[in-house]
Protein backbone atom coordinates (compact mmCIF):
# COMPACT_ATOMS: atom_id res chain seq x y z
CA UNK A 1 0.00 0.00 0.00
CA UNK A 2 1.18 3.43 -0.52
CA UNK A 3 -0.13 7.00 -0.01
CA UNK A 4 1.32 9.98 -1.70
CA UNK A 5 -0.24 13.68 -1.66
CA UNK A 6 1.25 17.09 -2.29
CA UNK A 7 1.52 19.83 0.65
CA UNK A 8 -0.86 23.11 0.07
CA UNK A 9 1.72 24.07 2.83
CA UNK A 10 4.55 23.63 0.83
CA UNK A 11 3.27 26.20 -2.16
CA UNK A 12 2.53 28.26 -0.19
CA UNK A 13 6.30 28.60 1.59
CA UNK A 14 7.61 28.28 -1.21
CA UNK A 15 5.55 31.39 -2.65
CA UNK A 16 6.81 33.31 0.73
CA UNK A 17 10.33 32.34 -0.07
CA UNK A 18 10.54 33.15 -3.63
CA UNK A 19 9.10 36.86 -2.70
CA UNK A 20 12.23 37.32 -0.58
CA UNK A 21 14.40 35.86 -2.68
CA UNK A 22 13.23 38.25 -5.42
CA UNK A 23 13.25 41.00 -3.03
CA UNK A 24 16.85 40.48 -1.87
CA UNK A 25 18.15 40.38 -5.60
CA UNK A 26 16.45 43.27 -6.77
CA UNK A 27 17.64 45.21 -3.89
CA UNK A 28 21.71 43.86 -4.32
CA UNK A 29 20.98 44.70 -8.20
CA UNK A 30 19.92 48.58 -7.75
CA UNK A 31 23.44 48.54 -5.17
CA UNK A 32 25.40 46.83 -7.75
CA UNK A 33 24.46 49.37 -10.49
CA UNK A 34 24.98 52.49 -8.46
CA UNK A 35 28.26 51.45 -6.86
CA UNK A 36 29.91 50.43 -10.24
CA UNK A 37 28.78 53.96 -11.55
CA UNK A 38 30.38 55.38 -8.06
CA UNK A 39 33.64 53.30 -8.59
CA UNK A 40 33.87 53.99 -12.24
CA UNK A 41 33.42 58.22 -11.55
CA UNK A 42 36.09 57.40 -8.81
CA UNK A 43 38.44 55.46 -10.74
CA UNK A 44 38.58 58.02 -13.48
CA UNK A 45 38.72 61.64 -11.36
CA UNK A 46 41.38 59.24 -9.20
CA UNK A 47 43.28 58.27 -12.29
CA UNK A 48 43.71 54.81 -10.47
CA UNK A 49 43.14 51.93 -13.40
CA UNK A 50 42.88 49.60 -10.50
CA UNK A 51 39.31 51.40 -9.14
CA UNK A 52 38.26 51.42 -12.86
CA UNK A 53 38.88 47.26 -13.72
CA UNK A 54 37.02 46.99 -10.08
CA UNK A 55 34.18 49.05 -11.57
CA UNK A 56 34.03 46.68 -14.68
CA UNK A 57 34.25 43.99 -12.53
CA UNK A 58 31.54 45.23 -9.87
CA UNK A 59 29.46 44.58 -13.57
CA UNK A 60 29.40 40.75 -13.25
CA UNK A 61 27.81 40.96 -10.39
CA UNK A 62 24.81 42.69 -11.89
CA UNK A 63 24.68 39.67 -14.52
CA UNK A 64 24.72 36.86 -11.58
CA UNK A 65 21.82 38.68 -9.88
CA UNK A 66 19.53 38.43 -13.20
CA UNK A 67 20.78 34.57 -12.83
CA UNK A 68 19.40 34.78 -9.90
CA UNK A 69 16.42 35.80 -10.66
CA UNK A 70 15.69 33.74 -13.84
CA UNK A 71 16.91 30.60 -11.41
CA UNK A 72 14.60 31.44 -8.58
CA UNK A 73 11.66 32.23 -10.82
CA UNK A 74 11.70 29.35 -12.93
CA UNK A 75 12.86 27.01 -9.68
CA UNK A 76 9.06 28.20 -7.72
CA UNK A 77 7.41 27.26 -10.84
CA UNK A 78 4.35 25.12 -9.73
CA UNK A 79 4.01 21.28 -11.23
CA UNK A 80 3.00 20.41 -15.06
CA UNK A 81 2.32 18.08 -17.58
CA UNK A 82 6.34 18.38 -18.55
CA UNK A 83 7.82 18.77 -14.42
CA UNK A 84 5.06 16.75 -12.41
CA UNK A 85 7.66 16.92 -9.86
CA UNK A 86 8.29 20.97 -10.23
CA UNK A 87 11.20 22.92 -11.05
CA UNK A 88 13.51 23.03 -8.15
CA UNK A 89 16.67 21.74 -9.92
CA UNK A 90 16.29 25.15 -12.18
CA UNK A 91 17.83 26.80 -8.80
CA UNK A 92 20.85 24.34 -9.09
CA UNK A 93 21.53 25.11 -12.58
CA UNK A 94 21.90 28.52 -11.71
CA UNK A 95 23.80 28.01 -9.13
CA UNK A 96 26.24 25.80 -10.76
CA UNK A 97 26.13 28.53 -13.43
CA UNK A 98 27.04 31.21 -10.69
CA UNK A 99 29.76 28.89 -9.92
CA UNK A 100 31.42 29.10 -13.25
CA UNK A 101 31.17 33.16 -13.20
CA UNK A 102 33.00 33.14 -9.65
CA UNK A 103 35.12 30.78 -10.93
CA UNK A 104 36.19 33.42 -14.07
CA UNK A 105 35.73 35.88 -11.76
CA UNK A 106 38.90 34.74 -9.74
CA UNK A 107 41.10 33.81 -12.83
CA UNK A 108 40.47 37.09 -14.04
CA UNK A 109 41.68 39.02 -10.70
CA UNK A 110 44.92 36.16 -10.66
CA UNK A 111 45.59 36.99 -14.23
CA UNK A 112 45.38 41.24 -13.84
CA UNK A 113 47.42 40.44 -11.02
CA UNK A 114 50.34 38.40 -12.95
CA UNK A 115 50.51 40.72 -16.22
CA UNK A 116 50.21 44.14 -13.17
CA UNK A 117 53.63 42.51 -11.55
CA UNK A 118 54.77 41.74 -14.91
CA UNK A 119 54.53 45.37 -15.85
CA UNK A 120 55.79 46.51 -12.25
CA UNK A 121 59.12 44.16 -12.80
CA UNK A 122 59.65 45.53 -16.58
CA UNK A 123 59.13 49.11 -15.77
CA UNK A 124 62.82 50.80 -15.59
CA UNK A 125 61.11 53.50 -12.75
CA UNK A 126 58.47 52.97 -10.63
CA UNK A 127 57.50 56.65 -10.64
CA UNK A 128 56.47 56.52 -14.50
CA UNK A 129 53.44 54.65 -12.52
CA UNK A 130 50.73 57.03 -12.05
CA UNK A 131 50.12 57.15 -8.74
CA UNK A 132 46.35 57.38 -7.30
CA UNK A 133 44.32 59.92 -5.93
CA UNK A 134 42.46 59.98 -2.92
CA UNK A 135 39.38 59.72 -3.88
CA UNK A 136 40.06 56.64 -5.29
CA UNK A 137 40.94 55.07 -2.26
CA UNK A 138 37.94 56.25 -0.54
CA UNK A 139 36.02 54.54 -3.20
CA UNK A 140 37.93 51.19 -2.67
CA UNK A 141 37.42 51.56 1.11
CA UNK A 142 33.27 52.55 0.10
CA UNK A 143 33.29 49.79 -2.09
CA UNK A 144 34.86 47.35 0.49
CA UNK A 145 31.76 48.35 2.98
CA UNK A 146 29.01 48.06 0.50
CA UNK A 147 29.84 44.75 -0.41
CA UNK A 148 30.72 43.49 2.62
CA UNK A 149 27.48 44.16 3.85
CA UNK A 150 25.66 42.76 0.66
CA UNK A 151 27.17 39.37 1.70
CA UNK A 152 25.76 39.58 4.69
CA UNK A 153 22.24 40.83 3.61
CA UNK A 154 21.88 38.07 0.75
CA UNK A 155 23.70 34.91 3.32
CA UNK A 156 21.21 35.86 5.59
CA UNK A 157 18.06 35.15 3.20
CA UNK A 158 19.90 32.40 2.00
CA UNK A 159 19.92 31.00 5.24
CA UNK A 160 16.36 31.74 6.56
CA UNK A 161 15.08 29.89 2.68
CA UNK A 162 17.78 27.48 2.71
CA UNK A 163 18.58 28.91 -1.39
CA UNK A 164 22.05 27.43 -2.60
CA UNK A 165 21.47 29.88 -5.69
CA UNK A 166 20.98 33.08 -3.27
CA UNK A 167 23.85 31.45 -1.30
CA UNK A 168 26.35 31.34 -4.35
CA UNK A 169 25.02 35.13 -5.35
CA UNK A 170 26.01 36.17 -1.56
CA UNK A 171 29.70 34.49 -2.26
CA UNK A 172 29.47 36.42 -5.56
CA UNK A 173 28.81 39.81 -3.67
CA UNK A 174 31.99 39.21 -1.03
CA UNK A 175 34.19 38.52 -4.42
CA UNK A 176 33.30 41.43 -5.55
CA UNK A 177 34.34 43.21 -2.12
CA UNK A 178 37.44 40.55 -1.65
CA UNK A 179 38.56 42.23 -5.20
CA UNK A 180 37.87 45.80 -3.83
CA UNK A 181 40.31 44.76 -1.00
CA UNK A 182 43.01 44.20 -3.56
CA UNK A 183 42.37 47.99 -5.33
CA UNK A 184 42.96 49.33 -1.64
CA UNK A 185 46.11 47.75 -1.49
CA UNK A 186 47.18 48.08 -4.80
CA UNK A 187 46.08 52.17 -4.34
CA UNK A 188 47.77 52.22 -0.91
CA UNK A 189 50.82 50.61 -2.37
CA UNK A 190 51.25 52.98 -4.97
CA UNK A 191 50.87 56.04 -2.92
CA UNK A 192 53.64 54.54 -0.71
CA UNK A 193 55.69 53.73 -2.98
CA UNK A 194 55.11 49.59 -2.89
CA UNK A 195 53.48 48.79 -6.32
CA UNK A 196 53.75 44.95 -5.58
CA UNK A 197 51.41 44.92 -3.05
CA UNK A 198 48.45 45.05 -5.65
CA UNK A 199 49.46 42.00 -7.60
CA UNK A 200 50.42 39.91 -4.36
CA UNK A 201 46.64 40.73 -2.89
CA UNK A 202 45.29 39.46 -6.39
CA UNK A 203 46.73 36.50 -6.32
CA UNK A 204 45.47 35.26 -2.54
CA UNK A 205 42.16 36.77 -3.30
CA UNK A 206 42.48 34.34 -6.72
CA UNK A 207 42.41 31.60 -4.57
CA UNK A 208 40.04 32.24 -2.51
CA UNK A 209 37.23 32.74 -4.84
CA UNK A 210 38.22 29.76 -6.84
CA UNK A 211 38.19 27.66 -3.91
CA UNK A 212 34.46 29.00 -3.15
CA UNK A 213 33.09 28.66 -6.39
CA UNK A 214 34.24 25.33 -6.82
CA UNK A 215 32.33 24.41 -3.12
CA UNK A 216 29.43 26.04 -4.59
CA UNK A 217 29.58 23.67 -7.41
CA UNK A 218 29.96 21.16 -5.64
CA UNK A 219 26.76 21.84 -3.71
CA UNK A 220 24.76 22.69 -6.49
CA UNK A 221 25.81 18.89 -8.58
CA UNK A 222 24.81 17.11 -4.79
CA UNK A 223 21.21 18.51 -5.17
CA UNK A 224 20.94 17.83 -9.02
CA UNK A 225 22.08 14.29 -8.86
CA UNK A 226 19.86 12.83 -6.24
CA UNK A 227 21.98 12.60 -3.02
CA UNK A 228 20.47 11.57 -0.14
CA UNK A 229 19.79 14.35 2.60
CA UNK A 230 22.12 14.54 5.77
CA UNK A 231 22.08 11.97 8.24
CA UNK A 232 20.75 14.06 10.93
CA UNK A 233 17.86 15.03 9.33
CA UNK A 234 17.18 11.33 8.48
CA UNK A 235 17.70 10.16 11.87
CA UNK A 236 15.16 13.04 13.08
CA UNK A 237 12.72 11.29 9.94
CA UNK A 238 13.10 8.15 11.66
CA UNK A 239 12.61 9.20 15.05
CA UNK A 240 9.19 10.77 14.04
CA UNK A 241 8.06 7.67 12.06
CA UNK A 242 8.45 5.61 14.81
CA UNK A 243 6.69 7.75 17.09
CA UNK A 244 3.96 6.92 14.94
CA UNK A 245 1.07 4.76 16.90
CA UNK A 246 1.11 0.99 15.65
CA UNK A 247 4.47 1.05 13.78
CA UNK A 248 6.06 -1.48 14.55
CA UNK A 249 9.50 -0.96 12.77
CA UNK A 250 10.86 1.05 9.56
CA UNK A 251 11.91 -1.78 6.55
CA UNK A 252 13.60 0.62 4.77
CA UNK A 253 14.20 4.66 4.46
CA UNK A 254 15.43 6.11 1.11
CA UNK A 255 15.59 10.56 1.09
CA UNK A 256 16.96 12.36 -2.48
CA UNK A 257 17.63 16.03 -2.46
CA UNK A 258 15.51 17.94 -5.62
CA UNK A 259 17.00 21.04 -5.25
CA UNK A 260 16.90 22.26 -1.84
CA UNK A 261 13.94 20.14 -1.27
CA UNK A 262 13.57 16.23 -0.51
CA UNK A 263 11.60 13.64 -1.41
CA UNK A 264 11.17 10.70 1.54
CA UNK A 265 10.40 7.15 0.83
CA UNK A 266 9.34 4.98 3.39
CA UNK A 267 8.91 1.37 4.06
CA UNK A 268 6.96 0.46 7.32
CA UNK A 269 5.61 -2.56 9.20
CA UNK A 270 2.37 -3.12 10.42
CA UNK A 271 0.67 -5.56 12.20
CA UNK A 272 -0.67 -8.09 9.37
CA UNK A 273 -4.15 -8.69 11.39
CA UNK A 274 -4.62 -4.67 10.40
CA UNK A 275 -7.52 -4.25 8.18
CA UNK A 276 -7.03 -2.10 4.88
CA UNK A 277 -8.82 1.34 6.23
CA UNK A 278 -6.36 0.91 9.64
CA UNK A 279 -3.66 0.56 7.89
CA UNK A 280 -4.25 2.85 5.30
CA UNK A 281 -4.80 5.25 8.20
CA UNK A 282 -1.43 4.29 9.74
CA UNK A 283 0.38 5.45 7.12
CA UNK A 284 -1.35 8.28 6.07
CA UNK A 285 -0.28 9.53 9.93
CA UNK A 286 3.26 8.50 9.34
CA UNK A 287 3.19 10.83 6.32
CA UNK A 288 1.01 13.71 8.13
CA UNK A 289 3.93 14.02 10.78
CA UNK A 290 6.84 14.19 8.59
CA UNK A 291 5.23 16.71 6.11
CA UNK A 292 4.16 18.42 9.03
CA UNK A 293 7.44 18.66 11.38
CA UNK A 294 9.90 18.82 8.02
CA UNK A 295 9.25 21.99 5.72
CA UNK A 296 11.76 20.80 3.26
CA UNK A 297 10.19 17.87 2.63
CA UNK A 298 8.33 18.21 -0.81
CA UNK A 299 6.81 14.59 -0.98
CA UNK A 300 6.85 11.89 1.15
CA UNK A 301 5.47 8.20 0.52
CA UNK A 302 4.87 6.08 2.76
CA UNK A 303 4.71 1.81 1.84
CA UNK A 304 3.01 -0.70 4.61
CA UNK A 305 4.66 -3.83 4.74
CA UNK A 306 2.58 -6.51 6.84
CA UNK A 307 4.38 -8.38 9.70
CA UNK A 308 3.40 -10.77 12.71
CA UNK A 309 3.00 -9.23 15.37
CA UNK A 310 4.96 -10.55 18.55
CA UNK A 311 1.40 -11.90 20.14
CA UNK A 312 0.77 -13.94 17.33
Amino acid sequence: MSFLRPRLGGIFMQRTNEQLAIRVTRNTLAGNILLSAFKLIAGILGHSSAMISDAVHSLTDIISTVVVIVGVKLGNRSSDDDHPYGHERFESAAAIILSGILLVTGLLIGYNAVINAWAMISAVDYEVLAVPGGLALIAAIVSIGIKEAMYWYTRNAAKKIESGVLMADAWHQRADGLSSIGSLLGILGARMGFPAADPLAGVIICLFIVKVSLSVFRDAIRKMTDTSCDDETEAEIRAVVLAQDNVLGIDKIMTRMFGDRIYVDIEISVDSAASLVEAHNIAERVHDAIESQFDKVKHCMVHVNPVESAGD
